[in-house]
């Protein structure tokens, strides 16, 4: 089955630079992920592009590739699909690669549109930050604060129940109004309510305009009544998520490798290879297996290069055990618990952002995937559902496409499962369709 994933891209080890980058001592601070989501044409595509452009990540060929009567358009910089082209939209995440002298990104353009907002999901999963434009020539500011867009919303919230670090809200096109200045505070004072309201740290609000470059890469001192740093500037200075190393060690076991020459491993034993989910794996811990439920002790630790040592959360190991044990793929290596612990559950209780383009109701099985584990899982029930304007909670008895509720599911077989809002990976799960194999759902466990 091919789905997507919600375990996070390991960005430590060497990371792609792009023809043309001239930042190449940009390691003041390590690599931030970060995408740009929000509603349909609200200028994602054309701010990564000015991005690239002010960054100079951008070849003369590939910008004269999008130069017409002198003018360039930014966004077909980022949408690469035939498809994107055609029709003047982002459907799948474009990830892009660019440098400033302080800092290297990896930035990804989410597509706008609700029906691939599965898509925006596994980029947001993967994310340090987000960037949730918001386009000030559709919203009637003129009264008051005004009404945010449905889709600002439902990204902002997936953002925030995804545990993304940084959410920075930039309002653009504010150059294509009569007023910015009046635009800009009463759409800031909508966003600061809205985000109060759902319980949202903003790290910034800036006003900008991709198509012109304000705000971007430099500040333009005292546009629309804003002081602050550009947006670049915010980006340089926003920290990465953290992995969960303050838990106990857990991995879930993506490979199993067999040497038979000692020199390669201890006495020849078999190596686990998988990215530590939580707390960091040594020699000499006590581990147990799970779901087999055998207890071994850490023999040896290697790091993605083979390396002997100690390997944290977040990034590749190979892990030896000092004694044969069954050991599969989908299987996870835990820290050692008393013999009357048992790490597996069987009902989980899940925020889930529904997905798929059928409804989710009570009865239905999907499979579900908890790091690389496969069990058949049951809906016993729809708690609730979340409104997107609102934020109440409201009795359902289904998840209609594209909303986000909380959910009881049953599952075929325990899984060691956390709370998302504890650890990321064994708190959170996919559901696929068990007939068509499309990813479903993204659950997050309480």
């Amino acid at each position: 089955m091919t789905t997507a994933t919600l375990e996070p891209i390991d960005t430590q080890a060497s990371t792609p630079t792009p023809a043309g980058d001239a930042h190449t001592g940009a390691a003041h601070h390590p690599a931030l992920r970060f995408i740009t989501c929000g509603s349909v044409d609200d200028g994602k595509s054309t701010l990564i592009g000015r991005l690239l452009v002010d960054s100079r990540a951008v070849l003369q060929d590939q910008l004269a590739g999008v130069t017409q009567a002198g003018a360039a358009d930014l966004a077909r910089l980022t949408d690469g699909l035939a498809a994107e082209r055609e029709q003047g939209i982002t459907i799948d995440v474009a990830w892009r690669y660019f440098a400033t002298p302080e800092r290297k990104f990896i930035i990804g353009d989410a597509p706008g549109h609700e029906q691939y907002t599965r898509n925006m999901v596994t980029a947001a999963s993967q994310a340090d930050a987000a960037i949730v434009l918001v386009d000030a020539t559709k919203l009637d500011w003129r009264a008051g604060a005004p009404v945010l867009l449905p889709q600002t919303r439902r990204h902002s919230l997936l953002v925030h129940l995804l545990r993304v670090q940084s959410l920075v809200f930039a309002v653009n096109k504010l150059d294509a109004v009569d007023e910015p200045a009046l635009a800009f505070a009463r759409i800031r004072a909508a966003l600061e309510g809205f985000a109060a309201q759902a319980g949202i740290e903003v790290a910034a609000i800036v006003p900008i305009s991709a198509l012109q470059g304000h705000n971007v890469a430099a500040p333009s001192a005292g546009w629309c009544g804003y002081q602050g740093p550009a947006l670049l500037q915010l980006l340089e200075r926003l920290p990465r998520t953290a992995p969960d190393v303050a838990l106990p060690p857990a991995l879930p076991v993506q490979w199993v490798e067999k040497f038979s020459d000692a020199a390669h491993t201890h006495q020849g034993r078999r190596v686990f290879w998988g990215r530590v989910a939580c707390g960091t794996f040594t020699a000499g811990q006590q581990v147990q297996v799970f779901p087999g439920g055998q207890r071994a002790v850490v023999a040896q630790v290697f790091d993605h290069v083979r390396h002997p040592c100690g390997v944290a959360a977040g990034a590749s190991a190979g892990v030896v055990l000092d004694r044969e044990v069954d050991v599969s793929r989908g299987d996870w290596l835990l820290a050692d618990a008393p013999a009357t612990a048992d790490p597996g559950r069987r009902e989980v209780l899940a925020t889930v952002a529904w997905l798929d383009d059928e409804p989710l109701v009570a009865g239905r099985i999907y499979w579900a995937l908890h790091g690389h584990r496969w069990v058949k899982a049951r809906v016993r029930r729809v708690v609730h559902r979340l409104d997107i304007q609102t934020l109440a909670q409201e009795e359902a008895q289904a998840l209609a496409p594209n909303a986000i509720g909380r959910v009881e599911l049953l599952l075929q077989e325990p899984i060691p499962a956390t709370a998302f809002d504890v650890a990321r990976v064994p708190g959170s799960l996919i559901l696929v369709d068990t007939a068509s194999h499309r990813t479903a759902g993204a659950a997050l466990l309480h």
